[in-house]
């Protein structure tokens, strides 16, 4: 397995990614504000910190505990993005988990879009794994490589999520896409608002190498970082909010939304090709019948 593309290909990328999402750009400005402002601790607030100027958050797990949070509204559709920067070093079965979700925990009937970075021992490169539950069904995994190495620097990593598909991306670039058949299914979570949560937490007894590799106590705390929260979606209102989506008054759900750009379909095809480690819709061994959901091309 190569860790990097070849060059053609990286400049190839480059020049893809420099035309990509002027529009979306514009569209999706951030409303950011401090951490009190969108969030609640969930657990653990002694493994939580700020930056002097409260604009940077750190999240830290030891052998005790991990840490985590959560917004304090939910959506339903819309933009969400936040900038970070992941456990550098020997980070070997710490799981920091970026995820939407309908409830407070793990019920039996959620729906669920996860962003889920599984570290890996020094020298080896992060995998991001994704996944979407419905009513409390996942299984349907994906796995990644970056193209850079995401302790380094703070990165963004987001979610467009509307009735017609759901696109996970990091730094503007699509590496995911999730559609919708426009009839009622059991694969597509479009009616339950959720809220937006950050963790760490130890999971070696999966998340590096199937289990194989186990964390290392020794190089605690281990630490993820986190800036730029930035949201554009629709803030849910019992009994039933204004902003359905059907209205198509944001951009977010206006056609332009509902399929990738020509350029972003471009960078698409570039992380096809290069960063993609695993793919339910092609593991027939697990799943001789494949989900309805993977018979939906990306593209249309």
């Amino acid at each position: 397995m190569k860790k990097r593309a070849s060059p053609m290909a990286s400049l190839f990328f480059i020049s893809a990614l420099a035309a990509a999402f002027h529009s979306s750009s514009e569209a999706a400005a951030s409303s950011q504000s401090p951490f009190e402002d969108n969030f609640s601790i969930m657990w653990s607030e002694n493994h939580f910190k700020t930056s002097e100027d409260g604009n940077t958050w750190f999240l830290s797990l030891d052998k005790e505990t991990g840490c985590g949070f959560q917004t304090k509204q939910r959506y339903r559709f819309g933009w969400f993005s936040m900038k970070l920067k992941l456990v550098g070093g020997d980070s070997a079965g710490v799981v920091t988990a970026y995820y939407m979700c309908s409830e407070n925990g793990a019920g039996p009937e959620r729906d669920e879009l996860d962003f889920e970075f599984l570290g890996n021992r020094t020298g080896q490169p992060y995998l991001i794994q994704t996944n979407v539950y419905k009513n409390g069904v996942g299984g349907r995994e994906m796995r990644h490589m970056l193209w850079f190495d995401p302790t380094e620097e703070f990165h963004s990593y987001s979610i467009l999520w509307n009735d017609h598909q759901i696109v996970f991306f990091v730094d503007r670039v699509p590496i995911r896409v999730f559609k919708n058949n426009g009839e009622k299914n059991d694969f597509f979570p479009n009616e339950k608002p959720m809220y937006l949560f950050s963790s760490i937490w130890n999971a070696d007894d999966w998340a590096t190498r199937g289990g194989l590799e186990k964390t290392d106590w020794k190089k605690a705390p281990f630490v993820s970082s986190y800036k730029d929260f930035s949201v554009d979606g629709c803030q849910w209102e019992d009994p039933y909010p204004a902003c359905v989506s059907t209205t198509t008054k944001k951009w977010w759900d206006q056609y332009q939304a509902w399929h990738l750009t020509d350029s972003q379909k471009m960078d698409f095809a570039w992380v096809q090709r290069n960063l993609v480690i695993y793919d339910y819709c092609k593991d027939t061994d697990r799943y001789p019948k494949l989900p309805a959901e993977c018979s939906l091309s990306p593209w249309g």
